[in-house]
């Protein structure tokens, strides 16, 4: 008989799977014999590369309609998992892993799904903020399982390191000049984002200051977004928005001396990675989704409207245009 196989669902967002990290290692902790897999939408599973510590990683469809999880039910039956761990909170990830016949599956009792889960963890009722960080070792306190410590950490690999400053010196940046990495974008949506032409003034002021190398990063979504940064800007950034995979990403936040950004997946990656990290936040809570450790600052303000967790403002989005950029340009000083 094999060991144990233990599934794992991660969080649909990049930077939950991220904050989901030490949930998932002290899984692997606590069955140091098993075998932990990963199963996740498609874009996040280059957060979770096969090794010492992960199995590997099965990719979901995007759809939760009733035809499309029973026919991913019926593949993941052929994984032979004897336990699922549910790090989302949904009805429909419960019901997958019923019908992948999953004997155990284990998570909180949310969205009507209590009776599809063998072992249930309540979410407890309303109470202080917590980060979302601690919501998910929660999960594994409430399994009767020891927790690691709400520390965060990816590890790039040194083919990964070299082909990010291959990269670099094919855009013009020398070896050893300071990189201020700027994502601008967030793919919940434009409430999350901070002013363009704020970005491209404070830009504009760290390169005059420091010398500093601006890159812009960002998805395929966000091209748009950046073309008007950089137009914005009194000198032409480097642009690299739409045109990396999410390790390549990864690889060139690695070789930042600084990233400014919005609540976003690359504010997590950059955070767990070392790298400091100035934030930007509007309508979402930093106590509850900032970054988890030093080095980093985050730019809050505060408006009666907060915390509304609107994709669009419908007002004047003043959580995020109270942000001045001489606040930005103070908060990354001291990281260059």
């Amino acid at each position: 008989m094999g060991p144990m196989k233990i599934l794992v669902r991660a969080p649909n967002w990049v930077g939950d799977s991220i904050l989901a990290l030490p949930a998932i290692m002290s899984l692997r902790d606590n069955y140091p014999g098993a075998e932990v897999w990963v199963a996740s939408r498609d874009w996040v599973r280059d957060l979770f590369p096969a090794g010492r510590e992960i199995a590997g990683s099965i990719a979901l469809p995007d759809r939760a309609d009733l035809g499309t999880l029973k026919r991913a039910g019926r593949a993941l039956r052929d994984g032979g998992f004897d336990a699922g761990l549910l790090l989302t909170n949904s009805f429909s990830s419960a019901l997958l892993f019923t019908l992948a016949k999953i004997p155990e599956r284990w998570g909180y009792a949310s969205d009507g799904r209590a009776p599809l889960l063998t072992k249930r963890v309540p979410r407890g009722e309303a109470g202080p903020v917590v980060h979302q960080v601690h919501e998910y070792l929660r999960l594994i306190s409430g399994l009767g399982l020891k927790p690691r410590p709400p520390r965060i950490k990816l590890t790039l690999s040194a083919a990964e390191a070299r082909a990010a400053r291959q990269r670099l010196r094919g855009l013009g940046v020398a070896a050893g000049r300071r990189l201020v990495v700027i994502d601008p974008g967030a793919s919940y949506g434009p409430a999350k984002r901070w002013l363009p032409e704020r970005f491209a003034a404070t830009a504009d002021r760290l390169r005059a200051r420091s010398k500093a190398e601006i890159l812009l990063v960002g998805s395929a979504g966000e091209v748009a977004l950046a073309e008007r940064v950089a137009a914005g800007m009194k000198t032409s950034p480097h642009v690299l928005t739409g045109r990396t995979t999410l390790r390549e990403l990864l690889g060139l936040l690695g070789q930042a001396a600084l990233v400014l950004t919005n609540d976003s997946g690359p504010m997590h990656m950059a955070n767990a990675l070392g790298i400091p990290v100035v934030a930007v936040f509007g309508p979402t809570d930093p106590r509850r989704t900032g970054p988890v450790q030093p080095p980093s600052v985050v730019l809050k303000k505060d408006a009666p409207c907060w915390p509304c967790l609107y994709r669009a403002c419908p007002y004047d989005h003043r959580c995020m245009s109270a942000i001045a950029v001489d606040e930005a340009v103070e908060a990354c000083g001291p990281f260059l």
